[in-house]
C-alpha cells in the first residue's frame, strides 16, 4: 500500500453537491475540495423533478477534476457515493430509466400521506414493520403514487435504486441496493438488513425491484465508465449522508454524545444497538435508520437551514463570500431575541413560491410582526430552529431514560455560529461544533476501512478526534 492513500468522496446533496479529495497519510486525513456545483430541484408542470443527467456530468467532472489535481504517479484508489434520502431511479434490465425522477418535495404524495395517516392500524403496523414514520417524503409513498398513477411502470421497471446506488451503477455497472439508504424507505425490515414483505405488499410496491441490501464497505467493482479513474475501485459507502455524517462524529464511547448533523435538513439522533419502536417514538415520529456498522440510528428531522437558504431567494443580495456570511452572522447576533418564534414544522413551508411570504403569514396569524431586513429573518429562523433541536433532544431522553451530555454538531449549520449558540441555549447542554466535512470524512472513513487502510471506524475516530478543530459552545444561563 502507497505512504499516501488518495481517495475520493462524491457527496450530493439537496441543495449543491462536490467532490473531495482525500489523502490518507500516517493516520491523517487531508482534504481538498476539488468541484462544487448547486443542485435544485426543477418544476415542471404541477411536479418537481430532479435533473439527474447534470448531476451525473457535475459527477464526472467532479471525479476528473479529482484526477487531475493527483501528485505526479499518484492514483485514486476508490470512490464512495452519498446523498440525501428517499429518491431513486426506475431502471429496466438494460438499465435504461423508464420513470422521471421525480423530488421528495413534490407533493404527489399527499393523498397517500393523508390516508395513511388517516387509518390508525396501517400506521401503526408499518411502523412496527419498518420503524420509519410517515412523512411526505418516503420512498414508500412515492413509488406507491408511482404505481398508482402509471400502473404500466410495472411492466416498464425491473430494479429500484436509490440515487446513491444509481450513481454506483453509473460508475461501475453494479446495480446493488445500499442499506443505509435503503433504510430511509419506509420499506426495509427494522429488525433485519432485509426488506419489509409488510410494506412492500401495503405500498403496492413490486418486490423484484429491490435486491437485498449491501453492507457499507462492500466492494462493487473498478470504475468502467471514465477512464481516467480505470483501476480505480467504488466502494459501497454509508450512502445515505446522514449516516456518513454519524461515521465521522468522534463521539463519546459512553453514549452519552447527541449527534446533530445540520444543513437543509437538521437531522437529531444517537447510536443504538436497538430501535426504538414505542408509541412515543411513533408520535414523536423516530426515524429507526440505520448506521454504516448495520446497528440504528433513532433521529428526527428537524426543518433546518432549508428555511434560510430559500428565504434569501426573496432578497436582491445574498452572502456569497465568507466575509459576507460572517457579516449577515453578526448583524442578526445584534439583534434583541424575536417576539415569537416560528414553528418549522408547518407543512406551508414544504415548498413555497415563497418562503419570506410563508414566514410572514405564520407570524401573522401569531400577531408577531415580520422582520424588516435579512439579517432579522437569520435570526429568527436561526433561533426557531435552535428550538427545534431542543425539542427533538427532550423527547430522546424521555423515551430513552438516558441524559445526554454534549451535542455534536456537524454539516453546513455548524459553521453558523448563531445557531450552534442558539441550540445550546435552548437545550441547556454545550454543542461541540466540528471544523469537519461531516459527510464526505464518514465517506472516506469506509472507504479506508474497506481498504484495509484502517483496522475500524473505531480506530479512525481516534486518529480523527487528535486532529479535529472544535469549537464548544455552553448555554447562556
Amino acid at each position: 500500500m502507497p505512504s499516501t492513500l488518495h481517495l475520493a468522496a462524491v457527496d450530493l446533496g439537496a441543495t449543491s453537491g462536490r467532490v473531495i479529495l482525500g489523502a490518507w497519510s500516517k493516520n491523517r486525513l487531508r482534504l481538498r475540495e476539488v468541484h462544487r456545483f448547486p443542485n435544485n430541484y426543477r418544476e415542471l408542470g404541477a411536479q418537481t423533478y430532479w435533473e439527474i443527467g447534470t448531476l451525473w456530468h457535475e459527477v464526472r467532472t467532479g471525479l476528473r477534476a479529482a484526477v487531475a489535481a493527483l501528485p505526479r504517479g499518484a492514483r485514486i484508489a476508490s470512490v464512495g457515493v452519498d446523498t440525501w434520502g428517499c429518491d431513486h431511479v426506475l431502471l429496466d434490465d438494460a438499465g435504461r430509466l423508464v420513470f422521471p425522477t421525480h423530488a421528495y418535495r413534490d407533493t404527489r404524495t399527499q393523498a397517500g400521506l393523508g390516508h395513511l395517516n388517516n387509518t390508525r392500524a396501517a400506521l401503526e403496523r408499518i411502523y412496527a414493520a419498518t420503524g420509519i414514520p410517515a412523512a411526505f417524503y418516503n420512498t414508500s409513498l412515492q413509488l406507491e403514487e408511482t404505481v398508482a398513477a402509471c400502473p404500466a411502470v410495472t411492466d416498464l421497471a425491473s430494479r429500484c435504486l436509490f440515487l446513491p446506488d444509481y450513481f454506483n451503477f453509473l460508475l461501475c455497472g453494479r446495480a446493488e441496493n445500499e442499506l443505509t439508504i435503503a433504510s430511509t424507505s419506509q420499506l426495509l425490515d427494522v429488525h433485519t438488513p432485509d426488506w419489509s414483505q409488510a410494506a412492500l405488499t401495503h405500498f403496492r410496491v413490486p418486490p423484484q425491484w429491490f435486491t437485498k441490501p449491501v453492507r457499507p464497505g462492500t466492494k462493487l467493482g473498478k470504475v468502467t465508465s471514465l477512464p481516467e479513474l480505470a483501476g480505480t475501485q467504488v466502494i459501497a459507502v454509508p450512502s445515505h449522508d446522514t449516516a456518513s455524517a454519524y461515521d465521522a462524529m468522534p463521539a463519546s464511547p459512553d453514549g452519552s454524545d447527541l449527534f446533530l448533523s445540520s444543513g437543509t435538513w437538521s437531522l437529531v439522533g444517537f447510536e443504538s444497538d436497538t430501535p426504538l419502536l414505542s408509541a412515543e417514538a411513533l408520535a414523536a415520529r423516530v426515524a429507526n435508520e440505520r448506521t454504516g456498522d448495520g446497528r440504528y440510528r433513532p433521529l428526527t428531522n428537524v426543518v433546518g437551514l432549508f428555511l434560510l437558504e430559500q428565504t434569501m431567494n426573496d432578497f436582491k443580495a445574498r452572502p456569497q463570500t465568507p466575509a459576507e456570511w460572517d457579516k449577515l452572522i453578526t448583524d442578526a447576533e445584534k439583534l434583541p431575541a424575536p417576539a415569537g418564534l416560528l414553528d418549522p414544522a408547518d407543512p406551508a413551508f414544504t415548498a413555497p413560491k415563497s418562503m419570506r411570504a410563508a414566514i410572514d403569514a405564520q407570524l401573522k396569524r401569531k400577531k408577531a410582526p415580520a422582520p424588516k431586513n435579512l439579517a432579522g429573518y437569520t435570526r429568527l429562523i436561526c433561533d426557531s430552529v435552535g428550538r427545534g433541536h431542543a425539542g427533538a433532544i427532550g423527547a430522546f431522553e424521555r423515551m430513552t431514560g438516558k441524559k445526554f451530555r454534549r451535542i455534536l454538531m456537524v454539516g453546513g449549520g455548524s459553521k453558523n455560529r448563531l445557531l450552534c449558540q442558539a441550540t445550546a441555549d435552548a437545550a441547556g447542554i454545550p454543542v461541540v461544533s466540528f471544523s469537519l466535512e461531516g459527510t464526505a470524512v464518514g465517506n472516506l472513513a469506509r472507504q479506508l476501512v474497506a481498504l484495509r487502510a484502517v483496522k475500524d471506524l473505531a480506530t479512525f475516530r481516534r486518529h480523527l478526534s487528535a486532529d479535529l478543530e472544535q469549537k464548544i459552545y455552553a448555554p447562556r444561563s
